[in-house]
């Protein structure tokens, strides 16, 4: 099982991307959950939201408290939060950022493997918003192959209707342009 934990912030949709992706592996035969973690969140307050997947049945039913992944929506996050802290030593952490590796690494101590991708700067250029759900799973797809890329259409088409193909090609695009560091010993 792969437990993945967003950080958002509200509207930027750590949400939907739980759905989506939760949606994707299905599709896919595999087992998922997708959920949120609300308290009296307002639009740009901290959001949290949890995905697991697996092959087999999933019988946990509560937050996600140590994942494999974090998945970093906005990187002023990482300076009220500790995404992080309870990372899985081989874990991974995705973030948007327009910073290199090096630059994150010594900013904020991280050993951990590092997917990065500007996915503001993506959004802006594909979606015409700076709204980077879409671009992080594709980030998210590019750093775990949680699932294949293709299997997002069907669920950014139920989701988003006329505007799905923006956002599909704004997930490849993200895909793409995500840079992965191995984890530093």
């Amino acid at each position: 099982m792969i437990e993945i934990r967003f950080h958002g912030r509200g509207g930027q949709g750590a949400v939907t991307s739980v759905e989506l992706l939760a949606l994707a592996a299905i599709e896919e035969g595999k087992y998922a959950q997708g959920f949120p973690s609300f308290g009296p969140e307002r639009r740009g307050a901290p959001v949290l939201a949890f995905s697991r997947v697996d092959d087999k049945p999933i019988k946990l039913r509560c937050k996600i408290v140590k994942p494999d992944v974090v998945v970093v929506l906005d990187a002023s996050l990482l300076l009220i939060q500790k995404p992080a802290a309870d990372l899985k030593e081989d874990g991974i952490i995705i973030l948007n950022t327009n910073k290199t590796a090096a630059e994150i690494r010594q900013e904020y101590g991280f050993t951990h493997t590092l997917a990065l991708v500007d996915a503001n700067k993506v959004a802006r250029e594909v979606l015409g918003v700076p709204i980077v759900n879409t671009t992080m799973i594709g980030a998210l797809l590019r750093a775990t192959g949680v699932v294949q890329v293709e299997t997002m259409e069907a669920p950014l088409k139920n989701r988003f209707g006329p505007l799905a193909v923006k956002n599909f090609n704004a997930l490849k695009v993200a895909f793409e342009q995500t840079t992965i560091e191995e984890r530093q010993s």
